[in-house]
């Protein structure tokens, strides 16, 4: 009997579990990968002797990897360490101005209360509730689902439903949301910046997105050693049950013979030949024609006013002074609203940006923190326009200094601090190729805006989609899922018997 070969273009976390899903159904994979490691986004960059990060550093979810590993016949937490945050994230507006997000929404209750005043707190406490009702009514039947549609979405809940509806805001944006909670300015900035999880506006994302705070109730990982062990253990596992890797290899086009999906061309002539294909790259490169005219017709192409937005980052090792940092750090300006036009309306960088900071070398809560220079990813929200728009370096320098007079504000300096990189659009563009620069691929605005990214199935058979860029969406375990949904459609593709799992969230 033939055994069916399958070729995965890409090593980030979707193209690897859709491999070792496939694998595990006694399928023929390969993977072809142009960089000389696994992890796509999450991959360790080098640069000036350090090691450093320009993707996700948040991983939620842990149960998607469980499960993960459990099909393949092993265990995640014998393979891979992972350290829970007792302390979601810190917050600041100012040096006198600064809130702690816990896993326990009681403690968070009882932080805002002392931030904010009872009334706030109790506010977070109904927020809380309903962000349990969000998650709880999407889990299944929009993450788990391969073609989710409004119809199948809103459709479940009836006539009858209508007041549950309602109660996980379902036709509001995340901004009009928190508005309906919060009075408090400084708290709607806060639970808005979910939008950016996703690449969007708060102002303009689905308030469905405040599902986010009951899923980081459910716990906040950091990875030991680094985020990078993730999709290595990953890749790890698939080689041992028979995925053959090749790396810095890459495809040039997707071959379509008689209307399927039949292989793959590489950059330096050879032709490898499947009876279906696994794309794990941005939807946007598929739909633009950089893999061929016929593999184009797969997806609809994504026009510069619909890409997620990207970002500016730069890479320091530095002591930072006056300001204790956790894993996870935000500092906010004041005005929310202005940082967003200007990325999406005006395509330029923020003037007053809100800064992320990940301070790589804490993420395990029991360590001491670090006494010597450690490594910091410094970090602000951009417009997508990486393929046409190169930012000026005095652009780029001047937002450098706003991020550290609004970091002087919040009482956190550096000593000693040596730039390690900076990336920009440009740049993941270039990595990500079709992609414009933007991170989270299609901007998820809008009351469907969360049904618009490309899925697992293609308009070309035999020619399958995962990643960041695919639904269910951006986040380590969204494109983990997304591999898994591919390979089961795969599978059904080739009416191949496969036991069905179910993911427990917990």
């Amino acid at each position: 009997m033939h055994t069916k070969r399958i070729l995965v273009i890409g090593a980030g976390m979707g193209g690897l579990t859709a491999a070792l899903k496939l694998a595990v159904n006694g399928l023929d994979v390969a993977v072809i990968e142009r960089g000389d490691r696994p992890g796509g986004k999450l991959r360790e960059q080098q640069a000036n002797g350090q090691s450093f990060y320009t993707g996700p550093t948040v991983l939620t979810m842990p149960w998607v990897f469980e499960d993960i590993f459990a099909e393949a016949g092993a265990d995640l937490h014998e393979r891979v360490k992972l350290h829970k945050a007792d302390i979601l994230a810190r917050h600041a507006w100012s040096e006198d101005e600064r809130l702690d997000l816990f896993s326990d929404h009681e403690r968070t209750a009882q932080a805002i209360a002392e931030f904010a005043g009872g009334t706030e707190a109790d506010a977070f406490r109904r927020f809380a509730r309903d962000s349990e009702r969000v998650f709880s009514a999407l889990y299944g039947p929009f993450m788990r689902s391969s073609q989710p549609t409004p119809i199948s979405i809103f459709g479940r809940f009836g006539w009858r439903g209508m007041g549950e509806l309602a109660r996980i805001k379902a036709v509001f944006t995340l901004w009009q949301a928190l508005s309906s909670y919060f009075k408090d300015e400084r708290l709607r900035q806060l639970f808005g910046r979910y939008s950016t999880y996703v690449g969007a506006s708060p102002y303009q994302a689905p308030a469905t997105l405040m599902l986010v705070t009951d899923v980081e109730r459910r716990g906040v990982y950091a990875v030991d050693g680094g985020i990078h062990n993730l999709p290595e253990a990953v890749a790890k596992l698939a080689e041992e049950r028979g995925v053959k890797f090749r790396f810095g290899e890459n495809v040039s086009e997707v071959l379509v013979e008689n209307g399927r999906a039949r292989g793959v061309l590489l950059d330096n002539g050879e032709r490898l030949e499947a009876d279906a294909v696994v794309y794990n790259g941005d939807a946007a490169a598929l739909g633009a024609g950089m893999f061929g005219k016929a593999a184009s017709k797969a997806v609809a192409k994504v026009a510069p006013r619909k890409r997620s937005h990207s970002v500016v980052t730069w890479n320091l090792v530095a002591k930072p002074k006056g300001f204790p940092l956790q894993y996870h750090n935000v500092f906010f300006p004041r005005d929310y609203k202005l940082e967003f036009r200007q990325v999406f309306d005006d395509l330029t960088l923020p003037s007053e940006p809100s800064v992320y900071i990940c301070a790589q070398d804490r993420g395990n809560p029991e360590a001491p923190e670090p006494t010597d220079a450690e490594r910091l990813l410094v970090m602000v929200n951009a417009p997508a326009r990486g393929d046409t728009q190169v930012l000026p370096e005095a652009d780029i320098r001047t937002c450098e200094a706003r991020v550290m007079e609004l970091l002087e504000h919040c009482g956190l300096t550096f000593e000693d601090s040596q730039e390690v990189a900076v990336t920009t659009p440009a740049y993941f563009d270039r990595t990500y190729p079709g992609s414009g620069g933007a991170v989270f691929g299609r901007v998820t605005h809008g009351l469907f805006g969360s049904f618009d990214r490309a899925k697992a199935e293609t308009r070309v058979p035999g020619l399958f989609m995962a990643g960041g860029s695919v639904h269910p969406g951006a986040g380590i375990p969204m494109a983990s899922i997304s591999g898994r949904l591919a390979a089961f459609s795969l599978l059904q593709d080739l009416e191949i018997q496969q036991p069905r799992s179910v993911v427990v969230p917990r």
